[in-house]
């Protein structure tokens, strides 16, 4: 069946919100079934069930079942029918925030992907798209404000104090887009007008009193509607665009159509509060929430195995607005390293799943960085395969053949084969597929035939359930740079010239024979990140060390600095382990002084470059076998031996990189900043009393939350009486603004001293720490399981232990949030055999728990499968 219209009257109370449904449903003419089905089952949890009217008469208990999990109507007509259902809920009792919760006065919804069932009985799928009427009634004191989906066709007040507002959505939607708002909540309002003229009001609704805040998220706003008119043709819809902040929220935010929730760290900000970073965030997730409006909305997924559709596209869709607005490489740069921090583990671990699942016991457990990052990826490939022109035309074909849909990965990449003739048959296995590709590359030259000789394998390795992969079709760009460091020009044997710079693999093994090379060339490889793939080709520190200095392409620049760090890093780790000494990497340091000093690349490029690879990065690396504590300590050293070895052009670069004037959270503002930050953790690195003192000064002296957390983010490793001045004074200032105190926890959580576990641990009992906030909780518990390698992976098991406790203890109230913290467990194979075997014993005594959550009992029987 499908469900045409919905009809909702929806009485708020903080215990007993009644809500009235009124259905108008028909059978499916697509369904599978030969006969009419006489059976309707809805989805329903936790609801209180008071009356059900099926076209106007009122069934009896006879003519229905009830279960925890449903409601299952007999005897329905084979014709279309009205539904008429009236249930209780109870908003202060939803820890879960899945469905309509109420916390800190706010009566607020979340129904991505199943939480609608827990406000009213309905069929709770993403292909069943219906227009929503929705009437709101709640007592004026406690909820003056009355927000729903679409435009407010009226509003009023009712006897006893009560009041109400009528809200229409035309677009047909599923039910997981559907939104509520209900608090006493102020607001910031501007207007856009839109390519055709239309006047579009903005409405950002805060707690009263942080309206100042709200600035730059309304800029952030407008600009991103401006871009999507101008990237994509794409034009806002109704009359009313609002977002709503609340402070207790699963997520980072919702893109309900029209009425956007935002978990409020991803609104509110000001210099004195917000880092470089939450701008950046703040501009990066509005758009994303944004840009859903047509890619996600307007265009749905037909179930939840296609995910990655509308998430994956839209992430793709906001990296680019970020690159256009700020800087390409630095987010190329930005994207990439996140995708191989959170997803190459999870496609190398116990989690590893396509793009696009074929199966899942939770459909919770899939908000994945696969499905988000990697599957931004996968619609890059699309771009660089078709082209800009036929990337546009395959997208404006989507657009105009799928809108009001609710589809397929299919039917996307058939809309691009449609637009531009290219066969992407092959290139469906990405979506298919579960894992990390290796391109294994062999490089030669011959200089007597001046020609060069490329040698690729793609290598697949087998991940759960998949033993046996196929070949996949993968974009490779790549450049030779000859030996005066100019990019030689690409001609494959038979006078091909080499499209774009990129070679398409489409086999195990390919053979590509380049001619009229004049010079011995060094090959770069995977340029921009072409694909999300493991590249290995054996390359000397020389080599990398020339495309560090010379490569054209940008992004290939930081990944030959990248790649040199690693081997650094790996080979000081080998000899810490082994009890020896490791060669030191002079000439690394010494090409990095030279780039630091080339004012020709912009400061944030130069910050991403002196950021060495972090300790997690460092693991993946060496691959196997991984001991955390050994991994430290060669990371720390390197740090040390470059800033001793560039000591005074890193002095003089701190010195330079001060932003005069006021605050401006602007990107070339913002890479300043984060050149000086990145300059200053390598002279913390030194551990000299002078450059403790530099870093005690930079946090006293600190114009804005940047500059402070850039120093207090380094005080915290250092046992001493700065430590401790900058933690106290961070509590006294910050103490009363609860978005703020979160990173006065997760400092302490991710700090390198011994007794941080034992810190933490005092922390969860803390005035200002709940256990039920999920930002609280991701602050303090999860900054520590996933953000202090060190310290979670202690040799005695003792992390693990904390962590697993809490995953139990949150288990019973958030499923949700239980599993993501969990999933700090994703790499544990790895491991050293002492530390496999004690975060093991963890795991264990988890799925031991009778009454686990199907979230957490999904993920943790992966775990150990």
């Amino acid at each position: 069946h499908l469900i045409e219209r919905v009809a909702l009257d929806i009485a708020l109370d903080p215990e007993a919100t009644r809500v009235r449904a009124r259905l108008k449903v028909r059978p499916n003419p697509a369904a599978q079934s030969p006969m009419p089905a006489r059976t309707l089952v809805l989805d329903g949890e936790g609801l209180a069930l008071e009356a059900i009217k099926l076209s106007g008469r009122r069934l009896g208990s006879e003519a229905y079942e009830l279960t925890s999990q449903a409601l299952i109507i007999h005897d329905i007509p084979d014709r279309a029918f009205t539904l008429e259902i009236t249930s209780v809920c109870n908003p202060s009792a939803n820890k879960a925030l899945s469905g309509l919760y109420r916390s800190r006065g706010i009566y607020c919804t979340q129904c991505e992907a199943q939480g609608f069932r827990r406000l009213s009985y309905f069929l709770d799928r993403p292909d069943v798209l219906a227009v929503y009427e929705t009437r709101i009634e709640a007592h004026r004191d406690e909820a003056p404000i009355l927000l729903s989906n679409g435009n407010r066709l009226a509003r009023g007040r009712l006897a006893g104090g009560r009041h109400f507002a009528l809200w229409h959505d035309p677009h047909p939607k599923p039910s997981y887009l559907f939104a509520l708002v209900g608090g006493d909540l102020a607001v910031v309002r501007d207007r856009f007008v839109t390519m055709s003229g239309r006047r579009v009001r903005l409405e950002i609704y805060v707690e009263p009193g942080k309206e100042d805040r709200c600035a730059w998220a309304m800029e952030c706003l407008k600009r991103a509607m401006r871009w999507d008119e101008e990237k994509f043709g794409r034009e806002y819809d109704l009359d009313t665009f609002m977002i709503v902040a609340v402070s207790d929220f699963n997520m980072g935010a919702m893109e309900n159509k029209g009425l956007n929730i935002f978990n409020d760290k991803l609104i509110l900000a000001s210099p004195e509060t917000a880092t470089d970073e939450t701008y950046a965030a703040i501009e990066s997730v509005i758009a994303h929430e944004y840009f859903h409006n047509w890619t996600g909305n307007r265009i749905t997924c037909r179930d939840w195995f296609q995910l990655c559709l509308k998430e994956g596209l839209t992430v793709f869709r906001d990296q680019e607005f970020s690159a256009d607005v700020r800087s390409g490489v630095v987010q190329r740069i930005d994207d990439v390293r996140r995708l191989k921090a959170h997803q190459f583990p999870e496609d190398a671990g116990p989690l590893a799943h396509p793009v696009r699942p074929e199966k899942y016991i939770e459909i919770n457990n899939f908000y994945t960085a696969t499905v988000y990052q990697k599957g931004a990826e996968l619609c890059r490939m699309i771009r660089t395969i078709v082209g800009d022109e036929g990337f546009r035309k395959g997208m404006d074909l989507y657009f105009e053949r799928h809108d009001g849909e609710a589809t397929t990965v299919e039917a996307f990449i058939a809309c691009f084969e449609d637009a531009t003739g290219c066969d992407l048959a092959q290139f469906m296995q990405w979506y298919r597929q579960a894992g990390t590709p290796e391109l294994v590359a062999r490089f030669t030259y011959d200089p007597k035939a001046r020609a060069a000789m490329l040698d690729v394998e793609q290598v697949l390795l087998p991940t759960p359930g998949q033993a046996r992969k196929r070949p996949l079709h993968i974009p490779l760009a790549l450049g030779l740079v000859g030996p005066d460091g100019r990019d030689l020009p690409l001609k494959l044997a038979g006078g091909e010239r080499v499209a774009d710079g990129v070679l398409h693999l489409t086999r195990r093994r390919q053979s590509f024979r380049f001619v009229d090379v004049p010079a011995r060339p060094v090959p770069s490889l995977l340029r921009g990140f072409s694909a999300p793939v493991n590249l290995t080709i054996d390359l000397s520190d020389g080599e990398l060390l020339f495309l560090m200095g010379h490569d054209s392409d940008l992004y290939n620049r930081w990944q030959a600095a990248e790649t040199l760090a690693l081997r650094l890093a790996s080979r000081i780790t080998a000899a810490i382990r082994a009890g020896k000494q490791a060669r030191p990497g002079l000439a690394y340091a010494r090409t990095l002084g030279e780039l630091l000093a080339d004012e020709a690349l912009e400061p944030a490029y130069r910050a991403r470059l002196l950021t060495l690879p972090s300790e997690a990065e460092i693991a993946r690396h060496i691959g196997r076998d991984v001991d955390p504590g050994a991994i430290h300590r060669a990371r720390r050293r390197l740090m040390a031996l470059v800033a001793r070895a560039l000591y005074h052009p890193l002095v003089a670069a701190y010195e330079a990189a001060a932003t005069p004037g006021p605050y401006s959270p602007d990107a070339a503002s913002a890479g300043r900043r984060a050149l000086g930050a990145a300059v200053l953790q390598l002279l913390a690195a030194t551990g000299r009393k002078a450059e403790v003192a530099r870093v005690a000064r930079h946090y006293a002296r600190a114009r804005s939350m940047t500059e402070r957390t850039a120093a207090l983010g380094l005080l915290v490793d250092i046992k001493g009486p700065e430590r401790e001045r900058a933690l106290t004074d961070f509590y006294r200032r910050f103490k009363d603004d609860h978005i703020v105190i979160d990173k006065w926890f997760a400092f302490q959580a991710i700090s390198a001293l011994p007794e941080t576990l034992e810190t933490v641990a005092a922390l969860t009992r803390h005035e200002l720490f709940s256990i039920r906030n999920p930002n609280k909780v991701r602050a303090l518990v999860g900054a520590f399981a996933m953000s202090n390698p060190l310290q979670f992976h202690r040799p005695d098991g003792a992390g693990y232990a904390f962590v697993a406790e809490r995953v139990l203890e949150i288990d019973r109230f958030n499923p949700q949030l239980a599993a993501r913290l969990l999933s700090a467990f994703k790499s544990w194979k790895v491991l050293e055999p002492v530390r496999q075997r004690l975060a093991r014993q963890q795991l264990r005594r988890i799925a031991r728990r009778k009454t686990l959550s199907r979230d957490v009992y999904d993920i943790v029987t992966r775990m150990l499968a």
